[in-house]
C-alpha cells in the first residue's frame, strides 16, 4: 500500500479532491455540517493518502484570537479527522505534525477539540485553555461557556488562565 503525505492550499485542490476530502469528514463525524465544512476551507491541508485515497485530513486556516489586549495571529485547526477503517495507524500524527511544522507563521495555533481528539492533543503538547472563552459577535463579546475546557493551544506562551475570544463565524465558533 502506497501511503503519501500531501500539503496544499485549498485554491490548489481539485473539486473531485475536495468532494473527496468532505466525503471523509462525513463518513469520519457523522453530524459534519456545511458550516463545519466551511471552516476547514481557505487554509493548509494536510492529507494522508493511501493508493490515491484519502484516509485522513486536517487543515490549518488563519483566525485572530483576542487575549490579554493583545489580537493574536492564529492558526486553527479544523477537520482533524481518519476514516474509521484506518483508525490507530498513525495516521492523525501525521497530519499533526504536518499542521504544526507552519507554526512560525503565527503567534499561536488553537484548536477545539472532542472528548475523542483530547489524548492525541495532549500527548503532541497541546494545552487546554482553562480560562473562559468567548466570541467577538455582531452583538459584542459574547461568552461561549459550553465551549469552556475544549479550546487547547500550542505555542504563543499565553496565561492559559486568562480570557480568549474567537473571531465571529456562523456555526459552531470555536
Amino acid at each position: 500500500m502506497a501511503t503519501q503525505l500531501v500539503m496544499c492550499h485549498t485554491a490548489e485542490m481539485t473539486p473531485e479532491e475536495l468532494g473527496a476530502v468532505r466525503g471523509l469528514m462525513d463518513e469520519a463525524f457523522g453530524d459534519f455540517t456545511d458550516h463545519d465544512w466551511g471552516h476547514a476551507l481557505g487554509g493548509q491541508h494536510a492529507l494522508v493518502v493511501e493508493d490515491g485515497v484519502a484516509v485522513a485530513h486536517g487543515a490549518l486556516v488563519m483566525r485572530r484570537l483576542l487575549h490579554d489586549g493583545r489580537s493574536l495571529r492564529t492558526g486553527y485547526v479544523e477537520g482533524v479527522a481518519v476514516r474509521p477503517d484506518r483508525r490507530r495507524r498513525g495516521h492523525a500524527d501525521r497530519v499533526m505534525t504536518a499542521l504544526e511544522s507552519l507554526a512560525p507563521a503565527y503567534d499561536v495555533l488553537a484548536l477545539s477539540s472532542s472528548e475523542q481528539g483530547v489524548a492525541l492533543y495532549e500527548s503532541r503538547g497541546w494545552q487546554r485553555w482553562r480560562g473562559a472563552t468567548s466570541v467577538l459577535s455582531p452583538d459584542g463579546v459574547v461568552a461561549t461557556p459550553d465551549d469552556d475546557g475544549s479550546v487547547y493551544v500550542l505555542g504563543g506562551g499565553l496565561d492559559l488562565d486568562g480570557e480568549l475570544t474567537c473571531d465571529w463565524r456562523d456555526g459552531d465558533v470555536w
